[in-house]
């Protein structure tokens, strides 16, 4: 018998463990190839899916490779993907991920890289949060999103974790009426540390199976929780168990659906911009939330979900849609409410065509080589910074409550950049130059 020494052994011992790490099952062409992905997001909300939005999903791979992620279950997405659709692609792999340890998998890593198409399976988020969230599969999808515009999805959890803010589920889900009777109970995991990033869902969080159960009050919770804890006033994506939301790179999203067989419906969901004093009554440990502002706080676009997504919603001004509803939502003493409504009519503010714009937004020095500072007359809520043609380049939210922000720019690469700043008054950009 050959006799394995100690290193050998210690590497076997390695490979067995990587091997247990992720189960891959494939279908299609084994050879990559490279196409231009024509971006976008599309969500289910996670019972079976819409043909329809799957369509649309594959369709922005633009005939290339597909992979989805999971955290659970095997294969089946293989065959409706590559073969059942109708559309034409050239692979489909699905990764399951058995632990952490498959984060940091080569394999995967490479995987991801040659994707044209990226779609998160259901199960668990918290898998997917503390699988990924500051690993090389985080930084690895958000690169492929941003520099090769790569088309993403999911449903169910895969869904969940598409916000700039998200339900994390670390100790588990919250039913409505928990999160409104005490907003900041230990299962009411709300977070904003960096993960998935897209322009459009900066400061969006969403949520999933809106119809069964009903989720209206735990979204609505969690909105307030991110207005109380972190002064942004966020926005809300939603879905119910059959409705599909597909958001192309503009900012264009459709809802697909079975109505009229079926009533399917997507929310979009934001506060009220309308009023003077827009932040929650009372939200706070232990105490039932209250949100009223007159039964005005939040107002809800509700759009029917049809098998030829025409009904659309605009996630540019969050006021322009077609086929839906307005609705007024609020919360008292722990009880949320819906009324109709009538369309909100939010000022957009941008500084590129604004009066007297310098005197809101100073970038100086500019142009610049090292450093940055952003000045605004207010409060600033957060800075994005974006490349000509839309792409995240940058974003950080500003924890203070002041009107100036620095970034080191020394390592950005000459050229022009736009950046922009969201503050309690508007979202405001301009143009910078770095030498």
């Amino acid at each position: 018998m050959k006799k394995i020494t100690f290193p050998f052994l210690w590497l076997a011992l390695c490979s067995m463990a990587q091997a247990q790490s992720y189960t891959s099952y494939f279908a299609g062409n084994a050879n990559d190839v490279i196409t231009s992905p024509l971006g976008g997001i599309c969500m289910m909300g996670g019972a079976s899916e819409s043909d329809e939005a799957m369509q649309w999903f594959l369709q922005r791979a633009n005939g290339g490779d597909v992979l989805v992620l999971r955290a659970s279950g095997s294969n089946g997405y293989n065959n409706y993907m590559y073969s059942q659709l109708g559309v034409n692609i050239n692979s489909v792999e699905s990764i399951v991920f058995h632990n952490a340890s498959a984060a940091f998998d080569p394999y995967i890593h490479q995987r991801i890289q040659r994707a044209e198409a990226i779609w998160f399976a259901g199960g668990d988020q918290w898998n997917y949060v503390s699988y990924w969230r500051n690993t090389p599969i985080e930084s690895l999808i958000n690169i492929a999103i941003q520099e090769r515009n790569i088309v993403i999805g999911g449903t169910s959890a895969g869904m969940a974790i598409l916000g700039g803010f998200y339900f994390t589920a670390q100790n588990g889900t919250v039913t409505s009426a928990n999160a409104l009777a005490n907003p900041y109970n230990d299962r009411m995991t709300v977070d904003s540390a960096r993960f998935l990033q897209n322009y459009h869902f900066r400061d969006v969080i969403t949520d999933t199976h809106y119809d069964n159960p009903n989720r209206k009050g735990r979204h609505t919770a969690f909105l307030a929780r991110i207005f109380t804890d972190w002064g942004i006033e966020a926005k809300g994506i939603a879905c119910d168990e059959y409705t599909a939301v597909c958001v192309d790179p503009e900012g264009n999203a459709r809802v697909f659906g079975g109505f009229p067989a079926f009533d399917d419906n997507a929310y979009f969901i934001q506060v009220n911009c309308e009023l003077s004093e827009r932040h929650p009554e009372t939200c706070s440990p232990g105490t039932p939330l209250h949100w009223h502002r007159d039964g005005q706080a939040l107002k809800v676009y509700k759009v029917k979900g049809t098998t030829t997504g025409n009904n659309r919603f605009s996630l540019v001004d969050w006021q322009t849609g077609s086929g839906g509803v307005w609705e007024n939502w609020d919360v008292s003493n722990g009880t949320l409410f819906d009324s109709p409504g009538d369309p909100v009519l939010c000022p957009t503010v941008d500084t590129e065509n604004l009066a007297g714009a310098d005197a809101a937004l100073s970038l100086y020095p500019n142009p610049g080589t090292h450093r940055l500072t952003v000045e605004f007359a207010g409060i600033i809520q957060a800075v994005t910074v974006l490349d000509l043609v839309g792409r995240v380049l940058y974003s950080a939210r500003h924890p203070g409550e002041t009107g100036r922000f620095n970034m080191d720019t020394a390592g950005w690469a000459s050229g022009m950049y736009i950046i922009r700043v969201q503050t309690l008054a508007g979202a405001f950009s301009r143009k910078w130059v770095k030498q």
